[in-house]
Formats: structure tokens, C-alpha cells, sequence
């Protein structure tokens, strides 16, 4: 049933995608299984960068089932979207059941979509990221899939104005090299060496860029952009969860 949500969401995206003329170039995607579960981890820079990891699951004919916060499902607009597709809602004050909830997915074969880093990252950069991937894929007995998404913060991304409508923007999709965890593997070794990984990836897909501006608020610090250092996007998300809170 998921599928008659799922595919014409899909067709929707893509048909924009075209009318923009965005340029999406995806690397790798033959990495991604074409049966049996895995998890996708991707860095975070947009809020698109749920359409744009999805991509990278296309060519092998997969859906993936995409880790989100509950708040999004509770949405008039994007909530029936997200339940029609099946989704899994995280609720980030108790997230046993959202963790379960993606191992069952998993061990039906399903591929799940996590975003390790849990929030966009302000500077870029593959900021510190969640050991939840790893203990999926070694409970589940999946592979855990590193992909790197770039380009799509230029259209929306926190803390700018929404610049959906802008046009030729490139996009750029790097699935990496899969690994496989097992019980009783260490896993903050695991989780140290999927941020390395993660970090080569976006570093990769960040110098190979088709547009290289020095000078711009969407380049990272390290590349003569004008973003937050690491170190100054986590002061800033910092104090948004002081005022939050």
C-alpha cells in the first residue's frame, strides 16, 4: 500500500527536479542491494536531503523507509505523506521504540534511511554523529551504507530563506563503500571510523563540485566559503537549544 504513496511522491519530485533543470549527479548507486535490507546513513546539510538520499536507492529499484522526527509526522501536510510511505517517527526523548521499529524493517528486507548527525549541520561539515546506524545494521545483520549529498542546501537549508524555485543548481549523490557490524563489534570504534568515512565522502563530492565560489554563505569554511566553522555552528546550536529549551 505504502508503494501508491511513495511512487507518485517520487514522480512529483523528479518532475521538479526537471522543470528546474537541477543538475543531480549520482555516484555509486550500484552499491545499494537491490533485495534484502541496509541502512543508508547520509550526512545532513538540507531539508531536502530526504529526496536526495532516496535517489541514491533509485536505480537498484528501492524505497527507502526514512528515520524522522516525530514532529514531522505530526504535520497536517507532510503527516500523512510521511505515515502513507512508512516512515519511521523518532521520538528523540525515548527512541527504543524507533530504534526496534527500524530493526523489524530491516530484517523484512526493507532499506532504512538515518541521518546520523541528527540535525543539519550549519558548517558543512560531518559533524558528531549517532552510533544508532551502526547497532541497526549489526542487530539486523544488513550493510551499513555511507552516502555524501551536496548542492541541496543552496535550495533550503536552516538558518537562510527557502530558494526552491532557483534553477541549474547542481546536486551531487556519493554512495560509498558498504560496510558490515556484527554483535559484539566495538562500536565507538565503528561510529569513529563511519564519521572518517562520512567526512571523505563529503569531502569528496564538496572538492569535485561543479561550481567552486570562494566567498559564498553555502561553502564550508575550510573551502573559502563564508559558513560557520565546526566550532562556531555548534555555539550557534548551542544557544537554539537554550532558547529553546
Amino acid at each position: 500500500m505504502a508503494e501508491f504513496v511513495y511512487r507518485p511522491v517520487i514522480r512529483t519530485a523528479l518532475t521538479a527536479f526537471r522543470l528546474l533543470d537541477l543538475r543531480i549527479g549520482i555516484e555509486g548507486a550500484d552499491r545499494v542491494p537491490r533485495t534484502g535490507g541496509a541502512v543508508l546513513v547520509a550526512n545532513h546539510v538540507s531539508y531536502l536531503d530526504f529526496v536526495f538520499a532516496g535517489l541514491a536507492a533509485l536505480p537498484s529499484g528501492r524505497l527507502v523507509r526514512f528515520m524522522a522526527k516525530k514532529e514531522v509526522f505530526a504535520h497536517p501536510v507532510s503527516g500523512p505523506l510521511m505515515r502513507g510511505m512508512r516512515h519511521i517517527p523518532v521520538d528523540r526523548s525515548a527512541g527504543a521504540n524507533a530504534f526496534q521499529a527500524a530493526v523489524r524493517a530491516l530484517e523484512a528486507g526493507e532499506v532504512v534511511g538515518n541521518f546520523a548527525e541528527a540535525t543539519i549541520s550549519r558548517s558543512f561539515t560531518v559533524k558528531d554523529i549517532k552510533n544508532g546506524p551502526i547497532r541497526m545494521a549489526a542487530e539486523a545483520g544488513v550493510p551499513l551504507i555511507p552516502v555524501a549529498l551536496w548542492g541541496g542546501q543552496r535550495l533550503w537549508t536552516k538558518g537562510r530563506p527557502r530558494r526552491l524555485l532557483q534553477r541549474h543548481v547542481p546536486i551531487t549523490i556519493l554512495v560509498g563503500e558498504p560496510t558490515h557490524p556484527a554483535p559484539g563489534d566495538d562500536v565507538a570504534e565503528l561510529t569513529a571510523d563511519l564519521r572518517r568515512r562520512m567526512s571523505a565522502l563529503l569531502d569528496e563530492a564538496q572538492r569535485a563540485y561543479p561550481e567552486q565560489p570562494k566567498g559564498v554563505w553555502w561553502q564550508p569554511a575550510h573551502l573559502g566559503g563564508t559558513a560557520p566553522t565546526p566550532e562556531e555552528a555548534a555555539a550557534l546550536d548551542a544557544e537554539g537549544r537554550r532558547r529553546k529549551a
